[in-house]
């Protein structure tokens, strides 16, 4: 679909779910397209894969109306065109510690006038749209999201609230928990804290705060609490679990 109404939906603060995705074959992008998510998390930061099948997942997700968020592996800019180039209609930045870094990925992620991002949308032409429909609407139609991932981002988060032209604030509690002098406990109450604090801080701001969670469970909690983009483990992960318990329940009533 282009444009990508996601944006749109970002600002009225509609519920905007996710997937990741962390295998780049075609067949399970389609495979998790049909589950009807809002937005599907393209991960570039830890998995192993190259961006050669980039381009592809995310035409894929746009034909199939939805929005894909490459999260890119740092803040540059060559990172960021290629993500948007590619055909993502957000891109997630990590690590994201203060308003100056902030401002950072705002620049490489915005056309001129806003920004100084480079012009060359490849996913055009896959898609069979002139290059100067993208051109005028990207800065309107695109998205970025930043990563509140530390203890000093969250000292600067007035800061960064403060500034235009970036949608969406996500919350990554893991390395918030490392942070906070708690690695691998981001259900520990200095996480909860500052997670239920940055909710309340971002109410009327205009933005959207969003996080990620690995089952339902947790995130009715959060999704409760005022995160409105929120991602849900993954289409394998949840299934393979759903799997074990039906395995179990078979193996119960008839073994």
């Amino acid at each position: 679909m282009y444009p990508s109404k996601i944006r749109e939906k970002i600002e009225k603060q509609d519920l905007l779910l996710s997937s990741s995705i962390f295998s780049r074959e075609w067949h399970n992008a389609a495979a998790v397209y049909q589950t009807g998510p809002d937005w599907v998390w393209i991960d570039q930061e830890h998995s192993p894969w190259g961006t050669e099948s980039l381009g592809p997942i995310c035409v894929m997700a746009r034909q199939a109306g939805v929005a894909g968020v490459i999260r890119v592996p740092w803040n540059t800019p060559a990172d960021i065109k290629k993500a948007y180039d590619s055909g993502a209609v957000g891109v997630m930045v990590p690590q994201v510690d203060n308003s100056n870094e902030a401002k950072e990925a705002i620049r490489y992620s915005k056309y001129p006038p806003i920004g100084e991002r480079g012009i060359a949308p490849w996913f055009a032409g896959p898609m069979g749209i002139p290059a100067g429909d993208v051109i005028t609407h990207a800065n309107s139609e695109t998205f970025l999201i930043l990563q509140m991932e530390s203890t000093e981002a969250y000292e600067s988060l007035d800061e960064t609230l403060a500034l235009n032209d970036f949608e969406v604030l996500l919350v990554g509690p893991d390395d918030l928990a490392a942070s906070l002098g708690v690695p691998g406990n981001k259900y520990h109450e200095k996480v909860e804290r500052v997670m239920r604090d940055v909710a309340e801080r971002m109410r009327g701001t205009g933005k959207s705060l969003a996080t990620t969670f690995g089952t339902p469970e947790e995130a009715r909690r959060w999704i409760a609490e005022g995160y409105r983009m929120m991602n849900i483990g993954s289409v394998v992960s949840i299934g393979t679990i759903q799997m074990k318990e039906v395995y179990a329940e078979l193996r119960e009533e008839f073994a």
